[in-house]
């Protein structure tokens, strides 16, 4: 990789790589990338802070990391001037304040955990991190025709028009997608946004009391169908083409040997070194 990296890329490509959880662990004990990831959300350019910001929420799905996160030097700072800052737009400062929500709440989680472990009270299982925020909820989506990188990258297309869409995760060997949404954005929006790639079709999946799934069709396009409200606000993602994971079924490092996938993080580590330490 050219080791004239723009911080965009570096910032896309480390995204891309805490998007899998076999890499998170890895990311956050680097010595190089968290930093730099934080040193990222005082960017001037939103879209580096917006996907740093996501790189974030990533490697905070993994409750190991989220001491280490919190105490990082400068991370619960930049998150406060990220939601404080007037010319953020709203889904960024959203995103913010979500993750600084998981942080503020890592050593409570961690006691309630404990007391419930001890009183052999078990805790229903939840799919996204974050979800007592009562600002966001979390929807998840099963996708019909969902196969490949190119129908990802529709997908993707399509759900980052949506306003209100505050990040995704996609879970490519089941045909599935975890969305992060604003409360009062119906989930309706995200179906017909899907459906109208005319090659994919969404049913959200919801939980019966009974512990099973149900899989629930959206209203076709017409009469009852939710009026999709556009984002101008946010930046989009790389083309597909400049992803580093060419199949979304597969970590990273799996693409080549370990050695590989490890050797692009220490480029990244690198060049954020040079870039930013002095």
């Amino acid at each position: 990789m050219s080791a004239e990296l723009d911080a965009l890329a570096v910032v896309n490509q480390l995204r891309d790589l805490a998007a899998d959880p076999l890499n998170r662990r890895a990311i956050v004990e680097d010595q190089g990338c968290l930093p730099g990831l934080i040193l990222f959300l005082d960017h001037p350019n939103p879209q580096v802070v917006y996907s740093a910001l996501l790189a974030v929420r990533y490697l905070a799905e993994c409750r190991a990391n989220r001491e280490k996160m919190k105490g990082e030097l400068g991370m619960m700072l930049s998150l406060q001037n990220v939601m404080q800052k007037s010319t953020s737009p709203g889904e960024t400062k959203l995103l913010a304040s979500e993750v600084y929500e998981i942080f503020q709440s890592a050593g409570k989680e961690e006691a309630e955990q404990a007391e419930a472990a001890a009183t052999s009270c078990r805790r229903k299982a939840q799919f996204f991190l974050g979800s007592n925020n009562k600002r966001a909820k979390t929807v998840v989506l099963h996708i019909d025709g969902l196969d490949d990188s190119t129908r990802r990258s529709l997908c993707e297309e399509a759900l980052l028009k949506i306003r209100g869409v505050i990040s995704f995760t996609f879970q490519m060997a089941v045909k599935r997608c975890v969305v992060r949404i604003r409360s009062d954005l119906k989930a309706d929006a995200l179906g017909t946004a899907i459906n109208s790639t005319k090659v994919m079709k969404a049913q959200q999946v919801l939980r019966t009391e009974d512990g099973g799934e149900l899989f629930m069709p959206f209203q076709e396009d017409g009469e009852g169908a939710s009026a999709v409200e556009e984002n101008t606000d946010i930046p989009d993602y790389l083309p597909e083409e400049e992803s580093p994971s060419q199949d979304p079924d597969k970590a990273v490092t799996r693409m080549g040997s370990v050695a590989d996938g490890m050797g692009w993080l220490n480029t990244a580590a690198n060049f954020l070194t040079r870039s930013f330490y002095w």
